[in-house]
């Protein structure tokens, strides 16, 4: 059947539509800019040129491809640990019989509300005492917290105890059961904090710049940054930066997009 074209359905089309133009306008803004040699951020239609220069800049003076790796590493590890430390936690914390755990629980989300500069300087004294400053570890252990453990659990109450309980009756470990039971029926969670868990790696700027002072272990977001001078600023060369470090993060949600809605919709309906 054809649907009814009413004049409620075309104002929500008009409207949806204007709303992706207004969210899409300003990428396609920066990458309009990114090929000028500008130093304001007001471009008429005549500077814009098929110019590369800037990426070509960015890419071999700024020490594009060590920053690049550093972010790899970093993304990679942090979405490892998180995905394993929240999915470990969330099970604790719905399927196991710990007493006190919701008050646990609920004191460890209320963490979620302290702002993360405020927590700065005790994070910073804690990896400098552990001997962590510039590793790679004092990129990624902070990167677990307790949104990871939150959105688990959520997809934990859906898993059936009844089903646990046989496979425990079968004979089969804890190990086991979480590994080949719970994990895949988790799986769309999973990749939802995976995807977080990349954005908010990969585009991490204040701690990778305070934590680490040598220029080997900067990160892209710390090196593109210093496509600027003190004296004026080239604003195309700093939006070809923050165009290469956006196309990763662009990239990956390309290639997961299903799986990441899927996640969000049933992280509602759960919730």
């Amino acid at each position: 059947m054809k649907q009814k074209i009413t004049g409620g359905r075309i104002i929500g089309t008009v409207l949806v539509t204007l709303f992706a133009v207004l969210c899409v306008l300003p990428l396609l803004y920066m990458v309009a800019v990114s090929f000028t040699d500008s130093e304001s951020l007001y471009i008429k239609l005549k500077d814009l040129r098929p110019n590369l220069s800037n990426y070509v800049y960015a890419i071999t003076k700024r020490n594009f491809g060590l920053a690049l790796k550093n972010s790899v590493i970093t993304v990679v590890g942090s979405c490892l640990l998180v995905d394993v430390v929240s999915s470990m936690a969330a099970y604790g914390f719905e399927k196991k019989p710990v007493p006190g755990k919701e008050t646990l629980f609920q004191g460890y989300i209320a963490t979620m509300m302290i702002p993360g500069q405020v927590i700065l300087i005790p994070m910073f004294m804690m990896m400098n005492r552990a001997h962590l400053s510039n590793t790679f570890a004092a990129l990624i252990l902070p990167m677990v917290g307790a949104f990871g453990i939150f959105l688990m659990r959520q997809f934990m109450v859906a898993v059936p105890n009844e089903l646990l309980e046989a496979a425990e009756i079968d004979g089969c470990g804890e190990i086991r059961r979480f590994v080949t039971i719970v994990i895949p029926l988790v799986q769309p969670a999973l990749i939802t904090l995976t995807v977080f868990t990349f954005n908010a790696a990969w585009n991490n700027f204040l701690w990778p710049l305070i934590i680490n002072t040598r220029s080997e272990m900067a990160v892209l977001p710390v090196t593109m940054s210093t496509l600027s001078s003190n004296s004026t600023t080239n604003y195309g060369m700093v939006m070809a930066g923050a165009t290469l470090t956006f196309l990763f993060p662009f990239i990956l949600y390309i290639f997961l997009q299903k799986q990441f809605v899927e996640g969000i919709a049933l992280g509602g309906v759960k919730g």
